[in-house]
């Protein structure tokens, strides 16, 4: 699988985009002022700020904010949702790495929030997860569950098509200048129980609905189903698949054939 679409202007052109680092494609100015959108413990923040720009990372847990402020005390962090956050100026540019798919409940409301901080002509870059990111860890889930009774997992994430976002963003108010969609299988360094431990980090809200006594049983199984795909003679592989774009607000008071 890999789709791509790419029109290079005077703001992307210079990148070779596939595999770039994300703040390469963002290219971060001195003085630019960029929101963090999904920030987490600010890592991504500190490289758009080791460029010299202005940058206020914003999410939605407390917790993470509060991390994301001891690791980084020259830096500013808010919490904010992703799906109304409001700022009293206008942003050159919006960035987010890994989060948008978190961001379930409305997606359309996140890109207009996106919109409305940005400055006409602003940058809205990012990558997330895209259709059938972690297929297989999720069949994995999906069966496990049924052969224990428990019906269908309510999954926390939102994967869409290149032609999905793409629409979503275009209808938003932006010019898409940049997309790429491709396999990026991974491997789980973090947890050396495999799928198990992927999904007790990144489905923990659909494991609190789990009865105790079937926690373990249930993840044994679900490794039990995702080796055949995912586990290789030097580790476990997550089947990640992104879609990253770059997009520009398009100018106030124009359609989309005037910025073509």
């Amino acid at each position: 699988m890999n789709w791509a679409v790419t029109t290079y202007d005077s703001a992307f052109g210079y990148v070779s985009a596939h595999g770039a680092p994300l703040v390469d494609l963002l290219d971060p100015q001195p003085g630019e002022r960029v929101i963090d959108l999904g920030c987490g413990a600010g890592t991504f923040s500190a490289e758009i700020a080791e460029r010299g720009a202005d940058v206020l990372g914003i999410d939605g847990s407390l917790d993470m904010v509060a991390q994301a402020t001891a690791h980084y005390p020259g830096l500013s962090f808010a919490v904010g949702d992703a799906h109304n956050f409001t700022t009293s100026e206008s942003f050159d540019a919006v960035a987010s790495n890994a989060a948008l798919h978190w961001m379930t409940r409305d997606p359309d409301a996140v890109i207009a929030s996106v919109h409305a901080a940005l400055r006409p002509g602003g940058r809205f870059v990012a990558e997330m997860g895209g259709a059938g990111n972690c297929a297989e860890l999720i069949a994995a889930m999906q069966t496990a569950w049924r052969v224990f009774g428990l019906g269908e997992p309510e999954l926390p994430w939102y994967f869409p098509s290149p032609a999905e976002y793409t629409n979503r963003l275009e209808e938003g108010g932006f010019t898409v200048r940049l997309l790429e969609y491709a396999d990026r299988p991974t491997r789980m360094t973090e947890g050396p129980n495999g799928a198990a431990d992927w999904v007790r980090t990144y489905a923990a809200s659909a494991m609190a609905d789990v009865p105790p006594e079937l926690v373990e049983p249930l993840l044994g199984r679900i490794n039990d189903l995702a080796a055949p795909a995912l586990r290789r003679e030097s580790g476990w592989v997550a089947d990640y698949v992104r879609l990253r774009f770059a997009a520009v607000r398009k100018p106030d008071g124009k359609s989309p054939l005037d910025v073509l």
